[in-house]
């Protein structure tokens, strides 16, 4: 079943890389008491995720903020390390939040995946945005195809 608005997010832990090495994010680190704009992409230095998904919630973050949001985060079935150098490719660090989802088990339990295995990625997490309020889904973009909906750009217009 997919998520929807309304719907809890999962209380299922991420991974994001600091100075000390790689870290678990849990629920409460990143949704609770706060709200969250948290976009997923399907592959990191994919083109339109490299070119126009993850640099529009990178230069558009401020704004996201002075709308009320707490954390911008961006999550991939990739790992932390994948996660973490694209991150520091795109300017996102103080900007976005690099969350690694290894094997898929937060984007599963989203009921977002996506089967890429028809271009060799295996299973990935299909194209979506949404804005958590204490873990609570206010807000659900997702993409039927191409990148319009899941944008940053998009989503101010909707907060």
């Amino acid at each position: 079943m997919t998520i929807s608005v309304g719907d809890r997010i999962p209380e299922i832990n991420l991974t994001t890389m600091t100075n000390e090495g790689p870290v678990p994010v849990s629920f409460s680190d990143l949704f609770q008491n706060k709200r969250v704009a948290l976009f997923a992409v399907p592959g990191a230095f994919t083109p339109t995720c490299s070119q126009e998904h993850l640099p529009g919630f990178v230069n558009l973050a401020q704004q996201l903020s002075d709308k009320g949001i707490d954390t911008v985060a961006c999550v991939s079935v990739n790992d932390v390390f994948v996660m973490d150098a694209w991150g520091k490719n795109q300017g996102a660090d103080g900007k976005v939040l690099m969350l690694a989802d290894g094997n898929g088990e937060f984007t599963a339990a989203l009921g977002l995946e996506l089967d890429a295995s028809g271009f060799g990625m295996g299973t990935r997490s299909q194209r979506f945005s949404l804005v958590a309020n204490d873990g609570v889904v206010e807000i659900l973009n997702v993409e039927e195809g191409g990148f319009e909906v899941s944008s940053c750009e998009y989503m101010l217009e909707q907060i």
